[in-house]
């Protein structure tokens, strides 16, 4: 079988229709329509149920998405490890939110990478989105972000519950809204508590979708948002910024996501290992 029409079907799964895997894949709509015709008369079933809200798998879809899901991981494993360089027995892909990466994950690379030094690591920045797809369609061994979808074949693992606080470069009175507040995009959660929480917040004159962003503007041009207590605690402790009080402190989820089928022992080793990291984040963030 084709691994493209594997791919393709996948991307269908990850994205919810075809227009939106075209998208994904750089391709037309009618060519993703035309891999999955093909992909269904080489199974001789039907994969998908199209209608108005999308598509939907059928039971023989439900049953090839794993099959898929292989069929490509052990493709890509293939590629990889064939491009594994001496003094390495396999290899990792780890995707994970730029938020996550920062103070966290970056504390942890260095021990998973002392505890298993045979295994070569790939690291890479994504939003939930394209990690989802990446792991959907083999590409990610592991995802580490704050709002993950649930698909067939995979494993959705709570780690550790982020606080996202609000912080100021100024001293802000009790009840009053800080000056030059940046909006930074937590993802819808956030989006719908922050809503609920401030429905007179008509927006900020700067948005940003990166946390890390929108700190570091506001450590050089002053002003206000909400960020990860563990990234502020210290910036807090030495005056860079103030925390402002009687203001929702908001929680967000952290999550690694894993394929359920057959994980490598460096797979397995390499979530344990993250587990121990939350529980030690969570424990500093008391």
């Amino acid at each position: 079988m084709d691994t493209e029409l594997a791919r393709t079907f996948l991307a269908v799964v990850a994205a919810g229709n075809f227009v939106s895997a075209a998208e994904r894949l750089f391709i037309t709509q009618s060519t993703v329509s035309t891999r999955i015709r093909a992909l269904e008369e080489q199974l001789g079933c039907r994969l998908f149920v199209r209608n108005k809200a999308g598509t939907r798998l059928t039971l023989a879809g439900r049953r090839f998405q794993k099959h898929a899901s292989i069929l490509v991981r052990t493709v890509e494993q293939a590629r990889q490890e064939i491009g594994v360089p001496p003094g390495f027995d396999s290899s990792l892909t780890i995707g994970a939110r730029f938020g996550l990466w920062d103070g966290f994950l970056l504390d942890w690379l260095p021990t998973m990478r002392r505890a298993r030094a045979d295994v070569r690591l790939r690291v890479e920045i994504g939003f939930e989105v394209d990690l989802m797809a990446g792991l959907v369609e083999g590409r990610f061994d592991m995802g580490v972000m704050y709002t993950p979808q649930s698909r067939p074949g995979l494993r959705v693992e709570h780690l550790f519950d982020e606080k996202l606080v609000l912080v100021s470069t100024r001293p802000v009175a009790r009840g009053k809204w800080p000056v030059g507040y940046v909006y930074v995009d937590w993802g819808p959660e956030f989006y719908a508590t922050h809503n609920a929480n401030f429905p007179e917040f008509d927006g900020a004159g700067l948005t940003a979708n990166i946390g890390w962003l929108g700190l570091e503007y506001i450590l050089r041009a002053g002003g206000a948002g909400y960020f990860p207590h563990r990234l502020v605690e210290k910036l807090e402790s030495t005056g860079q910024v103030h925390f402002v009080e009687n203001t929702p402190v908001f929680v967000q989820p952290a999550y690694v996501v894993h394929p359920v089928e057959s994980p490598s022992d460096s797979l397995r080793q390499a979530i344990e290992s993250l587990r121990v990291a939350s529980r030690q984040a969570l424990n500093g963030d008391a």
